[in-house]
C-alpha cells in the first residue's frame, strides 16, 4: 500500500490517499483534453476508502460517453485539476497525475481514446493503447459499473 499526496498550484487545496494503484494512464477523450488544456489527462485510479481532501474545491459534473457522471474537482482559486470520481465506479478516486507531489510515484499502464488524440500528441509507446476505452476484460479491477 502506497501513500499519495498532492495539491493545487496555490497550495490551498490538498489531498492524500493510501492504497494500491488500480490503474494509471493517459486519456485522450474530449472531456480530458478540455479539462486539462492539453492533448490528454493522466489519471491514477485508487480505492477511495482512505482518501482525504483538505481546503476548498469546486466540482463540475459532466456525463461521459458511457453515460456515467464524472465529477471533476479543482481548486476554485488557481484552477488546478486535482481529482475526479465516476458514478459508474463507486469506491474509486481518480487523481490527476499532474497534481501529485511525487510525479514519479506512478507508472503508466495504458492510453485510452487514442483515436481522439490530436496529431501532435505523443502517445506513450511503452504502454498498451486503445482507440477507445480499454476493454473491460483487460482492466485490472472490477468493471461492473463501466457497462
Amino acid at each position: 500500500m502506497t501513500k499519495f499526496t498532492g495539491g493545487c498550484l496555490c497550495g490551498s487545496a490538498k489531498y492524500q490517499v493510501e492504497g494500491d494503484v488500480m490503474i494509471a494512464g493517459d486519456c485522450y477523450c474530449v472531456d480530458c483534453r478540455k479539462s486539462s488544456g492539453t492533448s490528454h489527462g493522466t489519471h491514477v485510479a485508487l480505492p477511495d476508502e482512505k482518501f482525504e481532501a483538505t481546503g476548498t474545491v469546486t466540482t463540475y459534473d459532466h456525463p461521459a460517453d458511457s453515460g456515467n457522471v464524472i465529477s471533476r474537482s479543482f481548486c476554485p482559486t488557481c484552477g488546478s485539476a486535482l481529482y475526479s470520481t465516476n458514478s459508474g465506479m463507486p469506491g474509486s478516486v481518480f487523481l490527476r497525475a499532474s497534481s501529485l507531489d511525487d510525479l514519479d510515484a506512478i507508472t503508466l499502464g495504458m492510453s485510452v481514446y487514442t483515436s481522439r488524440a490530436p496529431k501532435w500528441a505523443r502517445i506513450n509507446p511503452d504502454a498498451p493503447s486503445f482507440p477507445d476505452m480499454m476493454p473491460a476484460a483487460e482492466m485490472p479491477f472490477d468493471t461492473d459499473g463501466l457497462d
